[in-house]
């Protein structure tokens, strides 16, 4: 098969495989943005491999980074671009299920090729636009078959995160598992107890967000996977919930943990260490723990002021995006103009501050000061009184707050 055109990334990186080539060594475009081309998706990376070994490409190009030379791989910088090029190798046994103990350095591109994880990337593409298929990955990408590269008990050894990978990409692409693949992740998936969680998360999310999310998941329990996943272990008809939910694609990672947890039905006390065992970061659990809370009001009814202002603006919009997973049509004119209409938006805003409290009524600092400010904030938030120093004094007088 030959592309008739190839896109700007590639034609921009050509004078680096020619570059390459006039030097007597192969060079071809690798990896899962030639997948991408064929599938009519955007490319984001452009990967490089070659038989020049790395000390070989540092000699031809006179900016270079080792990012990996170990592996193989040199960062060259050329024309303002940067490149990824990497030499073909074979790899030993894996005694981690993660990385080889030992990388040897070929020049057989068909060496290169059996170590790649699945047939639809293990393409190798020209500079003219002939595609190398070693492995009949054209027909799997026709018949959208995710088929593992020769021995899949092999592929998944080598890395068990691939098994992750497979289930990522029946939910991104729609593709459905071969039957010799599908039963090698399945008899193999206690490896994943030899993955870090922190690589895991990476895939896990990437399913989650993908366009055929409801497969991916069907997938993910089919193969018993998430039993080897922090907290899912006995989640298994609360992942089926979360799979029977309206297939529209979700949009942010937060939205995509809001969700699952609303399936798990976890407790609000429960929700950080849920999240820790995933490795998510600091932020990622605080907003997560807002939607949450946000989710569950507004599944009782819309959102009351003082609720959207706590939430704030974005993630008012956020929980709203969920309704529709609830079978509702997010009203997200309406949360935007609501929310416009709150009389402050922060703390900050507020007419008194802790100063002015303190000068007002003479008292010494402490507790009933942050006490007071809230009461207020409350008071404003909801339009019981206006945002006005002499109202939010008299409300603090009468509620006997200072």
């Amino acid at each position: 098969m030959k592309l008739k055109q190839l896109p700007l990334e590639y034609q921009k990186a050509i004078p680096v495989l020619k570059k390459l080539e006039n030097a007597g060594y192969e060079a071809y475009f690798v990896g899962g943005s030639v997948r991408d081309i064929l599938l009519n998706q955007p490319i984001h990376d452009v990967d490089i491999a070659t038989s020049a070994f790395p000390e070989e490409i540092k000699q031809l190009f006179p900016k270079t980074i080792d990012i990996g030379i170990e592996h193989g791989t040199v960062l060259v910088l050329e024309n303002d671009e940067q490149y990824e090029i990497t030499t073909f190798r074979t790899e030993s046994t894996y005694q981690d299920y993660r990385r080889p103990d030992h990388v040897e350095f070929v020049r057989s591109l068909e060496e290169d090729l059996k170590r790649r994880d699945f047939t639809i990337n293990a393409f190798a593409l020209k500079e003219d636009g002939e595609i190398i298929d070693l492995f009949d990955g054209l027909q799997d990408l026709e018949e959208q078959i995710l088929r593992a590269v020769g021995n899949p008990h092999e592929r998944f050894h080598e890395d068990a995160l691939r098994m992750m990978r497979g289930l990522r990409f029946v939910s991104q692409l729609g593709f459905k598992l071969e039957e010799e693949t599908f039963y090698a992740i399945k008899e193999n998936h206690e490896l994943l107890s030899k993955i870090s969680v922190e690589r895991i998360n990476v895939e896990f999310i990437k399913m989650l967000l993908g366009n055929e999310r409801s497969a991916g998941i069907h997938a993910f329990i089919e193969t018993e996977c998430y039993i080897c996943c922090p907290g899912l272990r006995e989640e298994g008809e609360a992942l089926l919930r979360f799979a029977e939910l309206p297939s529209v694609p979700l949009k942010e990672e937060s939205q995509a943990w809001t969700l699952l947890i609303s399936q798990l039905d976890l407790k609000e006390n429960e929700i950080r260490s849920f999240l820790k065992s995933w490795k998510c970061s600091n932020q990622m659990i605080k907003d997560v723990q807002a939607l949450v809370q946000g989710l569950r009001q507004r599944e009782t009814g819309v959102l009351e002021p003082f609720e959207l202002y706590f939430l704030g603006k974005e993630h008012a919009l956020q929980v709203e995006e969920l309704m529709t997973y609830f079978d509702e049509t997010p009203q997200m004119d309406v949360v935007e103009e609501s929310y416009d209409r709150l009389p402050i938006k922060s703390l900050s805003e507020l007419a008194v501050d802790g100063k002015i409290l303190l000068e007002e009524s003479g008292k010494k600092p402490g507790k009933w000061v942050s006490e007071a400010l809230q009461s207020a904030e409350k008071a404003v938030v909801e339009q019981r009184i206006e945002n006005d120093k002499k109202q939010v004094l008299d409300f603090l007088s009468k509620e006997k707050l200072i």
